[in-house]
């Protein structure tokens, strides 16, 4: 299980944007997490992948308890949850070329050796060929380089995943694409997904379930 039990969080301690939310995502299960902008599901997210400390609250993952958040997260914890985020050009190094991009999880855990045969699997997963994986980000798309993105989220093969607005900023024929490599590695890998997003009919035909912001959180 993945489980957020009373978390407060936000970046000044006096005005949280997240007030004691509650969630548990089932392993193999995926969960819709529904909510207008800026109501503090984007935070919320960042606290379930590990990557910013509640100020209160608890996080279990796996049935262990998280002490430590972003670098001061144990590293098998860490590993263990794969993020994708709504605008890649932000979450992208521009000085990476894209096969770089998908291999910086299997380098900053010591895994560097084989990282480009590592690469490979993903990278063909989301659809992305040689010519593509030598560019740099100015030189593609945002679909593209999403592509990229989440293929980084998948190359340590996590137990968990966490899509922030994943496709807010993608046309159609490239989200369905997105959608279809998500749900492929959850069936195979029976990894849970916590899809974040504010389109209902979208997270309605993704998820097995969704919660609305209001049900899970102190508005």
């Amino acid at each position: 299980m993945l489980e957020l039990q009373g978390i407060t969080a936000g970046y000044d301690p006096r005005r949280p944007v997240v007030r004691d939310a509650h969630l548990a995502l089932r392993p193999g299960e995926a969960l819709g997490l529904l909510g207008p902008s800026g109501c503090g599901k984007s935070t919320l997210a960042r606290v379930a992948a590990l990557l910013h400390r509640p100020d209160r609250g608890t996080v279990v993952l796996g049935g262990r308890t998280v002490t430590g958040f972003r670098h001061r997260a144990p590293r098998s914890l860490r590993t263990e949850v794969g993020v994708v985020f709504q605008q890649p050009r932000l979450s992208a190094d521009p000085r990476l070329r894209l096969r770089d991009l998908i291999a910086e999880p299997l380098r900053a855990t010591g895994r560097g050796r084989g990282a480009r045969e590592a690469v490979a699997e993903p990278a063909e997963r989301v659809g992305l060929g040689p010519d593509l994986l030598a560019r740099r980000p100015h030189e593609v798309s945002d679909g593209q380089l999403q592509r990229a993105c989440v293929a980084r989220a998948l190359v340590l093969r996590p137990r968990w995943l966490v899509c922030d607005e994943m496709t807010a900023m993608l046309d159609a024929s490239t989200t369905a694409a997105l959608v279809a490599v998500v749900e492929e590695y959850r069936r195979e890998t029976g990894a849970g997904l916590l899809a974040v997003g504010h389109d209902p009919v979208l997270l309605g035909r993704w998820c097995d379930r969704t919660v609305h912001w209001g049900d899970i959180a102190d508005s």
